[in-house]
């Protein structure tokens, strides 16, 4: 990444902005600080305005809602995947010579969702008003008639809890010209009407108030709850009608779906040319631009700066200085950025690992699903996927990365013997009455866990080797040989010295008596090396021998391999369990149909269930054991100055 700077004419900035953002690849960063600085406050200003970035805000806001509504009315058949059209900048901006067809276009949308959404409203309040009806559909009089010449009407509700004896009992008590009617009841409460004479209706009231009594008003209503009903459900029938007849409409602007979704990425464009002029300086007739861009990019980044006549500057960053991280991988490699990615994007100081964690990714996903059909679906899957589709940023790369992930499961099925587990053989039985095998082109982990778990184990201390290796090369890099031979090298031999006394004459006859010699050799280096820092003879030996602690921690990882064998075990373990319950039936009809559904059940869980396991398990290999020894995240990713559309892909080539 190189850092770039650029002075130009104002008159020419509008073509010098559409042109960076034509080609993607410069990052124009925030010049705030400048703005605090009195060398630069007194000469220079903030750029852009932003009350036009939010009115573009604000019609992007109201074309995403008539897109959304359009896509509601849609009822064409909808791809497995979004993807954005592929479109030439010539059809782009002639598309855009109408654009006032569009707006128009849009308008009326946006008056029928307008409109719609007032219907919908309405229609809400009406649906509110006949729920809190319903309970009185049986009261008799009208609703606005709470007193007559001589007596009162109270309708209102109890809580459920009252006891309605005692409630009627004490009104008795109290007069003996009281009618109490319940009207209705539910889970909450009661519903009541109660008439009495006007001259005794505070007495009757107060006695209704100790029992928890809340008065009912239904303003601006007339005539009985039944007959409001019957008028609300009329509104509701004409507000469906005139519902429906708006979608129709909404229906007919179908066609013209793909010129808003062009106008919607027309506006993004031109609000993110907008928006970025708050991170330019300007005077009263230049402006100043400060960002990054990749150092492939330079030749094609000054040709547009001599062309308007700018004077730039590109320049490689300073030593310390943190700059945007652009991930930068060959065909293999690149899927697998998508897992460095979800880790966090390498610090500027830092390496990307995705590279040389790639092939490691693929072979422990692939050693823990083992399996030649589920491998071989995942790959013809992803395969097709990538052919029909055109997917893009991370699930395009998730793709790929699971067709290679596919690959290596497949790969490994046939060094195990698995093709859908013992399915195939299982089904010569059931059927044939045969005892047809698939062997194992290497071992078959079910009959030798141990072998499989030592080279589990084998591969994990290549994995962290690799890891200390990267560490070592960064230290060199960096001008600390010292350290690596002394951090990295001497931990090496130690290791590898450990490995030989314990275990090395099962291997080469009297390479334990080599290990044990080396064992000691580098203990002793350590011993004299790792506690330098230290001001003291007596602090560095110290420091020394408690660092040879660590050699447990290198221990507890190398031991983390161990899930490589033990989730490629489950793989097996439930695929043999599904075999043996899809041949419970018998060689029969009924058995071969139970044979065929339980084994498609069985293995499309083990399939899900394992997948999602070895996806998981590979990723914590790489993140803890793998990363753990040089990796350090917290990069900022690449944001350049491009058209980031949502709908169409805009490229200056003619189809």
């Amino acid at each position: 990444m190189n850092k770039i700077s650029i002075i130009g004419l104002n008159a020419h900035k509008p073509s010098v902005i559409k042109e960076i953002m034509d080609l993607g690849v410069v990052e124009i960063s925030s010049q705030e600080f400048k703005l605090t600085d009195p060398e630069w406050i007194s000469i220079v200003k903030k750029d852009g305005n932003e009350n036009e970035v939010l009115d573009y805000d604000a019609k992007i806001s109201k074309i995403n809602d008539v897109l959304i509504n359009l896509e509601s009315h849609d009822k064409s058949k909808k791809p497995l995947f979004s993807t954005r059209r592929t479109i030439t900048l010539n059809e782009f901006e002639d598309k855009m010579l109408n654009k006032e067809g569009t707006e128009e276009v849009v308008s009326k949308l946006l008056e029928l969702n307008k409109a719609y959404n007032d219907l919908s409203s309405e229609e809400n309040k009406i649906e509110a008003s006949i729920v809190s009806l319903k309970p009185w559909i049986k009261y008799e009089l009208p609703l606005e008639l709470n007193e007559t010449r001589y007596t009162s009407i109270f309708i209102g509700v109890f809580p459920d809890v009252i006891d309605i004896e005692k409630l009627k009992n004490d009104l008795k008590d109290k007069t003996d010209k009281c009618y109490v009617d319940l009207i209705e009841s539910d889970k909450e409460q009661h519903y009541f009407s109660i008439i009495c004479l006007i001259s005794e209706k505070d007495i009757v009231y107060e006695t209704l108030k100790q029992f928890g009594f809340n008065t009912v008003n239904f303003k601006e209503l007339t005539d009985t709850a039944a007959e409001n009903i019957t008028q609300y459900e009329k509104k509701l029938k004409e507000i469906s009608d005139k519902k429906e007849a708006i979608e129709k409409s909404i229906s007919d602007y179908l066609p013209y779906k793909e010129e808003i979704q062009i106008y919607y990425d027309y506006l993004v464009i031109e609000r993110d040319k907008n928006k970025i002029l708050s991170n330019i300086l300007k005077t009263e007739t230049t402006f100043y631009i400060q960002g990054w861009n990749p150092v492939v990019s330079n030749d094609k980044v000054e040709q547009i700066l001599k062309k308007y006549e700018c004077w730039y500057e590109i320049s490689e960053p300073e030593d310390g200085e943190q700059y945007p991280i652009l991930l930068d991988n060959k065909s293999f490699s690149q899927p697998f950025e998508a897992i460095t990615e979800l880790y966090s994007l390498p610090s500027s100081s830092n390496i990307d690992p995705t590279a040389v964690m790639a092939p490691f990714y693929a072979i422990f996903f692939g050693l823990m699903l083992a399996d030649v059909g589920y491998g071989l679906v995942m790959a013809v899957l992803c395969f097709l996927l990538t052919k029909k589709f055109s997917l893009e940023g991370t699930i395009g790369k998730m793709i790929k990365l699971f067709f290679y992930c596919g690959l290596a499961t497949a790969f490994w099925g046939v060094m195990f013997g698995s093709w859908f587990g013992d399915a195939i053989p299982a089904a010569a039985k059931l059927i044939f009455d045969s005892d047809f095998t698939i062997k194992p082109a290497w071992i078959n982990p079910m009959e030798q866990p141990m072998t499989l778990l030592i080279f589990s184990f084998i591969f994990g201390v290549i994995h962290l080797f690799t890891g200390m290796a990267i560490q070592a090369y960064m230290l060199i890099r960096d001008g600390d040989t010292k350290a690596a031979v002394f951090d990295i090298g001497f931990w090496y031999g130690f290791i590898i010295g450990i490995a030989l006394w314990l275990f090395g004459n099962t291997i080469i006859p009297g390479s334990a008596e080599v290990g044990k010699w080396m064992t000691i050799a580098f203990a002793v280096g350590l011993v004299l090396t790792q506690g330098r820092s230290k001001d003291n003879i007596v602090g560095k030996l110290t420091s020394g021998v408690l660092s040879l602690y660590n050699i447990t921690s290198y221990l507890s990882d190398i031991l983390s391999y161990s899930r490589l064998l033990a989730l490629g075990l489950a793989t097996s373990v439930v695929s043999s369990v599904v075999s043996i319950l899809g041949s419970m039936g018998g060689r029969n009809i009924f058995g071969i149909l139970l044979f065929v559904v339980v084994l498609l059940v069985g293995h499309v869980f083990n399939f899900a269930i394992n997948a999602l396991g070895a996806f998981v398990h590979a990723a914590r290999l790489q993140y803890v054991e793998f990363f753990g020894k040089f990796y350090e995240g917290g990069g900022e990713s690449f944001n350049p100055l491009a058209k980031k559309t949502k709908y169409n892909k805009i490229i200056k080539e003619e189809i």
